[in-house]
């Protein structure tokens, strides 16, 4: 019985591919190209089976040029790649890879909220340029973590993780918005309190956004959010490109409306809104949160996992539409 085809989109640990290859014929790209949508469609041609990246969009148009596509497995967990309405109406299953990655996305949440908060990434730019002539009093003063208000837009696991390391490690009084409320325990846990959006925006010293992104969650953040906040705040997105309003957050921190931010993802990635690429007061990272070596590879095998289940008749671990496996 011959093996089913399936297409690795992007480059991946050889080890992984190994595995795979126990169970597919796989057409891997290890020379990890960037293809246009017609060259994806073109690959995935008699493809039963996709290990995908965040940047594999497949949506409606793919689908109806790819009939023998059966399932699609995210290494990620976020998919805003996916076009899921049009995936399930083509009973093709999504598949993503959460919670590997939660405790090493926080760990850099936090990193990128201190290098924020810091002004790190301005200190190093003027040593680098020879300009470090002298100590002065205020040379790069920023604003202090430890008691301060952390304030968190998003409580799933990973904003769970960042309240944690708040409070008990750092004692930030952590305050959250969520589109819905964390049982009592949670919340003891995480030492954190519930409040509305404008509350969130006006109280806290230091923003971190860790929402999921969907038409909803667009531009979240704008101008009018980013002039609730305190002068004086720092703003980190470790969550999505397209949940803040770039061209408004590299506004506002030109005009001083907030102090500073940090960004690990961006609106149209690996593009860059230039001009946030012109303001000091920015800390930007290529959407590396996740980027550990041991946590990529869970991602990874966690993709690998969910498409070796759904060929060999398991239930995937982590399905999106998990309607899909009912007719399948």
């Amino acid at each position: 019985m011959s093996k089913p085809k399936i297409l690795i989109a992007r480059a991946v640990f050889p080890e992984v591919i190994a595995r795979l290859e126990q169970h597919f014929e796989v057409e891997s790209n290890q020379d990890d190209h960037t293809w246009s949508k017609a060259e994806l469609i073109a690959h995935l041609q008699g493809k039963a089976g996709a290990f995908t990246t965040g940047g594999d969009r497949i949506d409606a148009e793919v689908l109806a040029a790819c009939p023998e596509l059966k399932i699609c497995a995210n290494m990620a967990v976020g998919y805003n790649n996916f076009d899921i309405d049009a995936m399930t109406a083509a009973g093709v299953l999504a598949t993503n890879a959460p919670d590997v990655l939660t405790e090493t996305t926080a760990d850099f949440g936090f990193a990128l909220l201190m290098a924020t908060a810091r002004r790190i990434t301005e200190s190093e730019h003027f040593l680098r340029a020879g300009q470090w002539t002298k100590w002065r009093y205020d040379m790069f003063a920023g604003a202090d973590i430890h008691g301060s208000v952390l304030g968190i837009l998003g409580m799933g696991r990973i904003g769970q993780g960042i309240a944690k390391r708040g409070a008990h490690g750092f004692g930030m009084k952590v305050i959250y918005h969520n589109r819905s409320r964390l049982d009592a325990a949670l919340e003891a846990e995480c030492q954190a309190r519930y409040v509305g959006k404008d509350e969130l925006l006006r109280t806290a010293d230091h923003l971190v956004l860790v929402l999921p992104y969907s038409p909803a969650s667009h531009h979240t953040i704008g101008a009018a959010e980013l002039a609730l906040m305190k002068p004086t705040a720092t703003l980190v997105n470790i969550a999505r490109g397209g949940i803040v309003d770039d061209a408004a957050l590299a506004a506002a921190l030109r005009n001083k409306t907030i102090a500073a931010a940090g960004l690990d993802v961006f609106e149209g990635e690996p593009s860059v809104h230039p001009d946030l690429l012109a303001v000091p007061n920015v800390v930007l990272t290529p959407h590396i949160a996740s980027a550990t070596m041991p946590t990529r590879l869970a991602m990874a095998s966690l993709a690998a996992d969910n498409l070796i289940a759904f060929f060999t008749g398991n239930k995937p671990l982590t399905p999106l539409n998990a309607a899909v496996l009912a007719i399948k």
